[in-house]
Order: C-alpha cells, then structure tokens, then sequence
C-alpha cells in the first residue's frame, strides 16, 4: 500500500498493485484496474517514486529488474 493525499488533504492509502495509469492532466490522475479514478495532491514522479518503493520492499522490484550491478563483484565467482 502506499500513502496518497485526496485533493481535499485527506490522506488515504492505495494498493499499488492495482494502479494501472498516472496522469498529470494538470491534477495527478491515477487509474486502478477496477477502472475507478483517483485525484491526489501529488505529482506522477512522487506517485511513481512511491510504487518503486513499496515494490522494492515486497521483492518484487528485485525480482524483475535483477540484483544491481556491482563492479567489485563482475568476474567474482563464488
């Protein structure tokens, strides 16, 4: 889940799972796979920035992108 904020200041929380579009139309826009829509105070890269991080803290952005490159360990075998 990750923390949002309704135009009216109340914050509200969102399954990011669920999020399938984020527009900035000039509000943020957020469209769920139900087809509801969201207006929140904050912008697309603050939304985006917080999915990144909920996915990343459940594993799942690491399973996706891949461990980071680490120089020191390039050639290293274990």
């Amino acid at each position: 889940m990750i923390g949002l904020t309704r135009l009216n200041g109340t914050k509200f929380y969102v399954n990011a799972l669920l999020i399938e579009m984020i527009e900035e139309t000039p509000d943020t826009l957020i469209t769920l796979t139900t087809g509801k829509k969201l207006l929140v105070l904050e912008n697309s890269s603050d939304v985006n920035r917080s999915i990144r991080q909920y996915l990343r803290s459940i594993g799942v952005l690491a399973a996706v992108t891949g461990p980071a490159a680490n120089p020191q360990s390039e050639g290293a075998t274990s």
